[in-house]
């Protein structure tokens, strides 16, 4: 077992109360898929990592439906796909629900996993805020580690040619640069907004 692995079984066993390895199997089963080149249990890894790095600096705890929602928030991923978010969700609802937790905090993560889909708080309050930024962490990262995930999302459409694809990657980097601001806490803002940015502009250099 890989180390992302070991922390996401870690994670799980820690925020959902139980072990089920049967579910935890079957989540980490589905970040093997050949087709993830970025959106792999190491990207899960380190989105775990984030909300606890964040959440530490707020002087906060991760609530277990933060961490849950970070596990399961791409627990669905097909490039070709428009619902991936909330077929995650859906898939989160049923584990939850199997493993005994209430409608309301099977509510809370499915809300937090939904939100991922355009990154938009929506004032959704300060855990989902924590995972979307721990999830848009990699934007602010350095250089070289910002290449490898454009290189891992650019093998994950590699059904889509160079032209769509530019204009299609253009429009969605664009669209974080208009933004008052990527990262909505206040610690994301400070360690990784400046160089989100300067990351965000290289790349879309690159596709003009």
């Amino acid at each position: 077992m890989t180390q992302p692995e070991v922390e996401i079984r870690r994670a799980w066993r820690h925020a959902a109360g139980v072990d089920h390895d049967r579910l935890i199997d079957g989540l980490l089963l589905r970040y093997r898929e050949p087709h993830r080149r970025y959106h792999t249990a190491t990207h899960i890894m380190m989105v775990v990592r984030h909300v606890h790095e964040v959440a530490a600096a707020l002087a906060r705890q991760p609530s277990p439906q933060l961490i849950v929602a970070a596990l399961y928030h791409d627990a669905i991923y097909d490039p070709r796909a428009a619902d991936n978010e909330a077929r995650s969700a859906e898939l989160a609802d049923r584990d939850l629900r199997e493993v005994g937790w209430s409608g309301e905090q099977r509510g809370a993560v499915t809300t937090m996993i939904a939100a991922t889909a355009t990154h938009v708080t929506d004032d959704s309050g300060e855990q989902t805020a924590i995972l979307l930024d721990a999830d848009l962490a990699i934007l602010g990262a350095e250089p070289r580690a910002y290449q490898a995930y454009v290189t891992g999302v650019r093998a994950e459409y590699s059904f889509v040619g160079d032209h769509q694809w530019r204009e299609g990657r253009g429009r969605v980097l664009q669209s974080f640069l208009d933004r008052q601001r990527i990262f909505v806490t206040e610690p994301m803002r400070a360690t990784r907004e400046h160089r989100a940015r300067a990351n965000i502009e290289a790349e879309l250099a690159t596709l003009r």
